[in-house]
């Protein structure tokens, strides 16, 4: 595999926790629950986190 379809798959599974941990705060705010709220903002927080040095170090196009 090369370097550029391995950051492919990382990219994308990333997006894809992205994406959940955005459901996750839409539940939580028609649950009305501060703590599942306040839980789903760290997990999308920390998503985001994860997300920029998976794309700043992303390899040349191949």
């Amino acid at each position: 595999m090369t370097p550029r379809n391995e950051w492919r798959y990382n990219f994308t599974g990333w997006l894809l926790f992205t994406v959940s941990a955005l459901f996750f705060i839409w539940s939580a705010l028609e649950a009305g629950d501060r703590v599942y709220i306040i839980a789903s903002l760290f997990f999308l927080i920390a998503c985001l986190v994860f997300l920029v040095p998976v794309w700043r170090l992303r390899p040349p196009r191949d």
